[in-house]
């Protein structure tokens, strides 16, 4: 990898000069500014996001992985972002979002060149490619979402098997003995979505185990699709009186099926989803929830990963992986079924 010290060869400088032209620590000529600028381009050299990371070795950037997929809602996707953003703003850092598809030689990119102090990933998968490279990576990492490896890593998310078992458990203890349940598109699942399999396995472990009948499906991310889909499963299932959403896209579109369909929340149907408190604001959902804890999640790990960042000591330290106890937010969305 080319250093400041390559380029300052090239351009016949000396190393202490070669940074002060990038860093404007000191008054350089502009001869020799652009003399070092121009042996940096022959050379391919990046700067470490300039002058900071040259005068301190610091650049209070943080690097953020994420990515709007297709499949996933984009607004549930937002909170998160913002979650990491906010948070590090607060502490003092800027965030370099990154959005690549290539997302393993994306970050082996901004932290080859010394872009970012650390980095945090969304979008955590299964078997996430990019957790060879942030392992390797001279910078720490933090990861919102359990990934099937933490070796290595800050992990921090929220514990979906806990979350199943939650809402069935809840919905049993009102007499509910028939349930629908609305997970994330199959897709998210199969390409490595942990979270999808995770929560709908419990809540069908936990729902075989009290004598409920669970009839669990995959929906669409997006309208009109997801409406026809609840359409479909309230009509095959008529007798079931309780409704779980794994899905945020499917609880968004809820109110307008049910209203169309004639149907009482929770005089006919039950309801229970898993998001954020400001989704449900977002939306003006009414309906009872497990708090997704976006804010919380992007909270935990930034401020891990700046204590990894502004500490050797730290760097030494055990990784963590912490799962948040799923809390539930009663919007009287529930009730027992009507005999």
């Amino acid at each position: 990898m080319v250093t400041i010290g390559d380029v300052a060869r090239e351009a016949g400088v000396s190393r202490s000069t070669a940074s002060y032209a990038f860093s404007g620590k000191r008054a350089i000529s502009a001869q020799v500014r652009q003399r070092v600028f121009d042996a940096a381009g022959r050379l391919g050299y990046t700067a470490n996001a300039g002058a900071r990371a040259l005068a301190t070795s610091q650049t209070k950037v943080i690097g953020l992985l994420a990515r709007f997929l297709e499949d996933e809602f984009a607004p549930a996707m937002l909170q998160y972002m913002l979650g990491v953003s906010d948070n590090a703003r607060e502490l003092g850092y800027d965030i370099l979002l990154v959005t690549e598809a290539d997302g393993a030689r994306a970050l082996r990119r901004i932290t080859d060149s010394r872009m970012v102090d650390g980095v945090v990933l969304l979008n955590v998968a299964h078997d996430d490619v990019r957790l060879p490279v942030l392992r390797a990576a001279p910078q720490p990492g933090a990861l919102v979402g359990l990934p099937g490896d933490c070796t290595g890593l800050d992990v921090f998310d929220l514990d979906f098997v806990a979350t199943g078992r939650l809402m069935v458990d809840h919905m049993h203890r009102l007499g509910h003995r028939e349930l629908l349940l609305v997970s994330q598109p199959e897709h998210v699942a199969t390409r490595g979505g942990a979270y999808v399999w995770r929560l709908r396995d419990a809540a069908l472990e936990r729902a075989h185990d009290l004598g409920i009948r669970l009839h669990a499906v995959f929906g669409e991310s997006s309208q009109p699709a997801i409406g026809g889909t609840l359409h479909g499963l309230l009509d095959a299932h008529p007798s079931a009186t309780g409704l779980l959403l794994n899905n945020e896209a499917a609880a968004a579109a809820l109110p307008s099926v049910l209203n169309a369909r004639g149907l009482d929340v929770p005089g006919d149907l039950s309801v229970v989803g898993r998001y954020s408190d400001e989704f449900a604001r977002s939306f003006s959902l009414p309906y009872s929830f497990v708090e997704s804890a976006p804010d919380r999640l992007g909270d935990l790990a930034v401020r891990q990963l700046v204590r990894r960042i502004g500490s050797t000591q730290a760097r030494e330290e055990p990784y963590v992986v912490r799962l948040l106890t799923p809390r539930f937010a009663d919007r009287g969305s529930t009730a027992a079924p009507c005999p």
